[in-house]
């Protein structure tokens, strides 16, 4: 299939172009950008940068990728943003690159859907199959797993983990690190329990659900330390997932961990 680009886009020189990129009206697409195979670009698009965009992901009116970062410690080094396959990337949704003082790169999986106004900011690792609904806001260098669902107008402050397959919920304000399978939820936001709903969507068996709900219930027994808890818990647990999950907790560095009020 043959690339087709509107007489009124700008397209500059060295970008370069997989074949069936679609490219329609008013769009600009700066000289180091690589757009995969079948990409298509709808329209009023600024795709900009070093700036690579995986085959077949579709980009809605007014989306700003790739532009430089919103960070004051910038200074015009010459960072990345790549964003994966099959991404659909909705209205005014923007993108940042990385910086010298995150790795010089964000990166985006395949299979991710950001609804409109929703940003991934500086340095940011996205997993697959995520979705940020619509204003969502990731700050930098945050580390987001696979299948994540955020609902609309919730927020991650800056180098947080969001582990996989976690849900957070439309306007919670997550300040702490939360473990895969968590729900978060609430301003600050807090952890609600296990987003089950997502465990069996994604086929997880009746038995590692079961296996990391009993691991959850222990992990977050508050009469003793979290990080205690999941040093025991790895003696004992044999479950894959469930020993996932307290790497995870015993990987928690930059940020507390995102834990249950009182009574959850």
């Amino acid at each position: 299939m043959a690339t087709q680009v509107h007489s009124s886009s700008v397209i500059e020189g060295g970008a370069e172009l997989g074949d069936g990129v679609v490219i329609g009206p008013f769009c600009h697409v700066g000289s180091a950008v690589k757009l995969g195979q079948g990409v298509e670009l709808m329209s009023h698009v600024s795709v900009t940068g070093d700036t690579s965009i995986g085959k077949a992901s579709r980009l809605f009116p007014f989306a700003s990728v790739g532009s430089e970062p919103q960070d004051l410690k910038y200074a015009g080094e010459a960072a990345t943003l790549t964003i994966g396959s099959n991404c659909t990337i909705r209205e005014g949704v923007t993108m940042n690159p990385g910086t010298a003082g995150g790795g010089m790169n964000t990166s985006v999986g395949d299979n991710c859907t950001f609804l409109a106004n929703s940003h991934v900011a500086h340095d940011c690792q996205v997993g697959n199959g995520v979705i940020l609904s619509n204003n969502v806001m990731l700050a930098g260098h945050c580390v987001i797993g696979d299948h994540v669902i955020f609902g609309g107008g919730s927020g991650v402050h800056q180098f947080c983990r969001i582990g996989h397959h976690a849900f957070i919920g439309g306007l919670a304000g997550v300040e702490g690190d939360l473990v895969p399978f968590g729900m978060a939820i609430g301003n600050r936001a807090h952890l609600a329990g296990l987003n089950l709903i997502g465990m069996k969507r994604s086929g997880i068996s009746r038995e590692s659900i079961h296996a990391v709900r009993a691991a959850y219930k222990a992990l977050f027994d508050t009469e003793k330390p979290v990080q205690d808890n999941a040093a025991q818990l790895m003696k004992s647990s044999s479950d894959k997932l469930v020993l996932a999950m307290l790497e995870f907790v015993m990987a928690s560095k930059d940020r507390s961990l995102c834990t249950p009020t009182s009574g959850t």
